[in-house]
């Protein structure tokens, strides 16, 4: 009697779950991002400035074929960084940004799309561009700023692990808005 007991109430709890039991799909974890805050960076000698996050450091460039006035803006915490390139271009505008274009579109073979967005502040003499890489690429933000006649200022966003667009979307959005502010309080020297 037990046994028939035991197996009709086996039955009656399988056919109760209605679905078959199936493994969750793989996640991702939560990023649980802080609020920007940011501070100057006004370093003597270099020929620009701007405000950048209190979660990122910056540090110079100590690649050994890195240029004077290359930095790193470093988001230990987020496992990325944003690196900067300068170059004092003596007029030669167009070809530095057709450079800095050539460069932003190399990631084609990986891009699902590239966006552009302007940036102009006259009065500042900041001109710039956003590029936003979207699918698994490399860096998947990257922008450029001039004066138009001399400068070239060009950040690319850089991740310490295989490109993944889903599991990055929020960081991307997070450091998006922290470029965003860069360019926004950025000024030449």
């Amino acid at each position: 009697m037990k046994k028939v007991f035991c197996y009709i109430s086996l039955i009656v709890m399988m056919l109760a779950c209605g679905e078959p039991l199936v493994p969750k799909p793989r996640g991702y974890f939560r990023i649980t991002l802080p609020e920007h805050e940011y501070v100057s960076y006004d370093s003597v000698g270099e020929p620009y400035g701007f405000e950048y996050p209190t979660l990122a450091s910056v540090e110079p460039d100590v690649d050994q074929n890195a240029e004077p006035h290359w930095i790193n803006i470093n988001y230990k915490d987020l496992r990325c960084k944003i690196h900067v390139t300068y170059r004092d271009i003596h007029g030669d505008v167009e070809e530095a940004l057709e450079d800095s274009r050539k460069l932003v579109y190399k990631h084609t073979i990986k891009a699902d799309a590239i966006g552009e967005s302007y940036y102009e502040d006259a009065a500042r003499r900041v001109y710039g561009t956003l590029y936003r890489i979207r699918g698994n690429a490399a860096t998947p933000l990257q922008f450029a700023l001039t004066d138009s006649t001399r400068h070239l200022f060009r950040g690319s966003v850089y991740f310490y692990t295989k490109p993944n667009a889903d599991s990055l979307a929020p960081v991307v959005a997070y450091i998006e808005d922290d470029i965003a502010h860069i360019v926004e309080t950025f000024n030449w020297k």
